[in-house]
């Protein structure tokens, strides 16, 4: 499909705009399970292999390159107290300035609940002197740890609790665990609100499923295989999908690694139903 092919190239390329770096601050106390979601998302890491990473110290700096032109320069910031008291006091206008979101993460199995909550008000409060216009994502991580007949409540529970602190701050709290696909769409919906020129690329991929005749396409970037964003002809029961592919695509791009045919060029899933590219 010649044509179908210069026109997805056109597409993703959508209109660049010139290079674009976005500060991201990803705080939360130690042992919350930043760097481990971040080692999975960014590092290719297995969840069973986060065990073995070490605690961060102060700030770690990394930085990724989405759709050509969009970096994003994220500052994994170290929980433990010490470096908590830099980050407000002699550190504050260097970690809060300039920056385009706040991720935060609480660990919803936290045994100093008062003491985490003041850590993220601290956090706010430098946020509004220092960025005004930030956005506030607070993924409420470690969800797999409660009975399942539980978590939808606490969730709601502990996210009435963040909007009521967050001072007015635009915010969106996501339940995750490195264990499933909610730590996907979290991450999905953060680069998605990133991403410039996010309208002229979902125009161009509706454009592109109606030539394509598809019921449904979906943008992935090639190596996090985040979300970007999707167009679908109707309404599907599993909200969950787009996560669900991500987890198996990048579980799959990991296992094959150690053979002898570590790069993949496409996948075709068929049965009599259906056929996803």
């Amino acid at each position: 499909f010649p044509y179908q092919q210069e026109f997805l190239i056109r597409m993703v390329s959508y209109g660049a705009s010139a290079e674009r770096i976005q500060k991201a601050l990803l705080m939360g106390r130690s042992g919350a399970g930043k760097t481990s979601m971040r080692s999975i998302i960014f590092a290719n890491f297995h969840a069973k292999d986060t065990f073995k990473l070490t605690p961060t110290i102060n700030v770690a700096n990394s930085k990724f390159r989405f759709m050509d032109n969009l970096i994003l320069n994220l500052w994994d910031c170290g929980g433990q107290n010490q470096f908590m008291e830099q980050y407000f006091e002699s550190q504050k206008e260097n970690i809060f300035k300039n920056v385009e979101v706040l991720i935060y993460v609480f660990d919803i199995k936290s045994k100093e609940h008062e003491k985490d909550m003041n850590e993220y008000k601290k956090s706010v409060k430098n946020l509004k002197e220092f960025s005004e216009n930030a956005k506030v994502f607070c993924l409420i991580h470690k969800m797999d740890l409660l009975h399942e007949s539980k978590r939808h409540q606490v969730f709601e529970e502990k996210k009435q609790e963040i909007i009521e602190a967050s001072e007015g701050l635009r915010v969106d709290c996501f339940k995750t665990s490195i264990w499933d696909e909610t730590l996907y769409k979290a991450w999905s919906k953060i680069v998605h609100f990133l991403i410039p020129n996010i309208k002229i690329l979902k125009k161009n991929l509706k454009e592109f499923k109606t030539i394509c005749s598809a019921d449904e396409v979906v943008l992935f970037e090639k190596s996090t295989f985040l979300v970007i964003c999707q167009e679908e002809m109707k309404e599907h029961k599993d909200a969950h999908r787009f996560e669900r592919i991500s987890n198996i695509i990048k579980q799959f791009k990991l296992c094959i690694m150690t053979t002898n045919y570590p790069h993949v060029h496409s996948i075709v899933v068929r049965n009599k139903n259906f056929r996803a590219l």
